[in-house]
């Protein structure tokens, strides 16, 4: 039996053309989800993991499958859904899930033949057991996972060429906030993977630099703490040389321990939600973890860098809180927190969170010619009625908070001040090239902006 596993593109912001942009290997790390089922997938399966981000195959020429299961995020089911018409028009059954497929059942069922929703890996051996004997189910409901039934990844089923590797060690987020759905999909429980099963897969990867793609991976509690330094601590002991980066949250700065553990095992960044930079903004995402203690985020960022860990502050634009001059603001407050990179987004109201429930309620969601409007579902594009800026507004701010932030002279500040920690020449690079990259990104983002149809973003403050 033949299975292919895949992961769509988005052609809105397609990273697959290598050629025209070299950077974009640096965007692309493994789709770590299909590669977990392929370690679930019994050996009478001859398993093909594709992944369009890093090249789009010629379908037509590759063996006819028995099997195709999809994964995708929102921004990709538009390409989800012509990849599974394109293989049910040839008799070919097709399974989709992932976070969307489990948000969007109804949506999602009437494309397929079978609906996964939630975690995957219990209910993945099952499936294939049906589709072996012709009676593949139309829906499949995961549960949340025991985290030490995971086995380790199939990372060998990809092609080697990827700048990143990918694995995972814990999932769930005891934070709550309203824009985010990975506690509608992974729940709030922090759950942990055992680390001799972390370190066992690590030996497993093959690329020098890794995303640990965790949503929070040290924690909030000295529980889930205490069990990062071990973590920290054995990837050391194991002589894990690898370069690596992740999420966490701001409290990451509070404890020395941790990050020279952090340093030591590879860390060479973290990406830490500030989200806003006022505490108007933070109540309105429920991002109240932000605002414990009255919290110095200058002096949080120097401890972390001061162990040779580059800080990525990611913010987002378009609160009902933010008004004309918030691209400027936000570029100005990240550069006093002393951020090494600066991600700005949109504010957009994603299925299953309580912002989108909020936004849809009220009749504010703008882009909703669903399903090919999830395709600007990216965090870079504009999709729903703002409150004090229109879309225009939105790519006006926006570019001006890349001119600001990501200007040359600034981005040789912080490449020359990373020089002085203790990663030296490393930190130069790596801070230098990561703030080109970003550059040149954005500025991609805003070529495509020229060709949005604004004229569907209309502020609220427009009677």
């Amino acid at each position: 039996m033949r299975l292919y596993l895949i992961n769509p593109s988005n052609p809105t912001i397609s990273l697959a053309n290598l050629q025209s942009n070299p950077l974009n290997k640096w965007r692309i790390w493994k789709p770590l989800g299909l590669l977990n089922l392929g370690a679930l997938t019994p050996p009478e399966w001859e398993v093909t993991v594709i992944d369009e981000n890093r090249s789009l195959p010629d379908y037509v020429s590759l063996p006819r499958p028995d099997l195709v299961g999809i994964t995708a995020f929102t921004s990709q089911a538009p390409r989800a859904y012509e990849v599974a018409t394109m293989f049910r028009q040839e008799g070919v059954q097709v399974v989709m899930g992932g976070i969307h497929a489990t948000m969007c059942r109804e949506e999602v069922s009437g494309r397929v033949d079978a609906v996964v929703t939630g975690e995957a890996e219990e209910v993945w051996p099952r499936l294939l057991a049906d589709a072996m004997t012709g009676r593949l189910k139309p829906e499949y409901v995961g549960t949340l996972v025991d985290m030490t039934t995971i086995p380790a990844a199939r990372h060998s089923l990809l092609p080697s060429g990827y700048k990143f590797g990918s694995i995972q060690t814990t999932r769930g987020c005891p934070l709550d906030c309203d824009f985010c759905s990975v506690t509608t999909f992974n729940g709030r429980r922090y759950r942990t993977r055992p680390i001799a099963n972390i370190i066992e897969e690590l030996k497993l990867i093959e690329e020098k630099h890794l995303l640990i793609v965790d949503d929070n991976l040290i924690g909030t509690s000295s529980t889930h703490i205490a069990r990062a330094k071990q973590l920290f601590r054995a990837m050391i002991d194991a002589g894990i040389r690898k370069r690596w980066v992740s999420q966490a949250t701001i409290n990451i700065a509070d404890d020395e321990e941790l990050l020279r553990l952090a340093a030591k095992s590879g860390c060479v960044g973290i990406f830490i939600g500030f989200e806003s930079s006022t505490p108007e903004g933070l109540l309105e995402m429920n991002k109240r973890f932000n605002l414990r203690n009255e919290r110095d985020f200058a002096d949080s960022c120097r401890r972390i860098q001061s162990h040779g860990i580059d800080v990525c502050g990611s913010f987002m634009m378009g609160l009902d809180v933010d008004t004309p001059g918030i691209g400027r603001r936000v570029a100005d407050a990240a550069t006093a927190y002393g951020v090494d990179l600066l991600n700005l987004m949109f504010m957009t109201p994603l299925p299953g969170t309580r912002l989108w429930e909020r936004m849809e309620s009220a009749g504010r969601i703008s882009a909703h010619a669903f399903p090919e409007d999830w395709k600007n579902y990216t965090l870079t594009l504009p999709v729903a009625m703002y409150r004090h800026l229109s879309w225009s507004d939105l790519f006006e701010e926006f570019e001006c908070y890349w001119r600001s932030f990501y200007s040359y002279r600034k981005i040789l500040k912080r490449s020359i001040a990373a020089l002085l920690r203790p990663n030296g020449f490393f930190g130069f690079l790596y801070t230098l090239i990561s703030n080109l990259i970003f550059r040149f990104d954005i500025r991609l983002d805003l070529k495509a902006a020229g060709t949005f149809d604004t004229s569907r973003g209309r502020s609220l403050d427009i009677s």
